[in-house]
């Protein structure tokens, strides 16, 4: 799962930035947003909007940004933001999961309530 999400922010990165600025192959966990990509805010806030775009309001980048001090801003790999991205997706699939089972299970038990009762609807 990791390296799927890490190849789509790095699909994302090479369409904000360029090919020419960046090779897909060049970005790893380890890489960082400042010191090795040199991200400017305006490319922040398109990977944000990407990212919304891709994995829905959950994966809020700014929201992201926003629980670290300006040193954990200025040292943040991409790591870190495919480990952001895969506890919230998990737990989104999760929670679908979850919701799903729930609802299977209240449709079962309602027709089996139904046909115990003789009833068809």
């Amino acid at each position: 799962m990791a390296a799927d999400i890490l190849a789509e922010i790095t699909g994302m990165l090479v369409e904000i930035v360029g090919d020419e600025h960046l090779l897909a192959d060049e970005v790893t966990m380890k890489t960082t947003f400042n010191e090795d990509l040199a991200l400017e805010s305006i490319e922040f806030v398109a990977l944000a909007e990407l990212l919304h775009h891709r994995y829905g309001a959950e994966v809020d980048l700014m929201g992201f940004l926003s629980e670290k001090d300006m040193d954990g801003i200025l040292a943040m790999s991409v790591g870190e933001l495919v480990t952001h991205i895969g506890r919230i997706t998990h737990a989104s699939l999760t929670h679908a999961s979850l919701t799903h089972a729930t609802r299977t299970r209240a449709s079962a038990s309602g027709a089996r309530a139904a046909a115990a009762t003789g009833s068809d609807g």
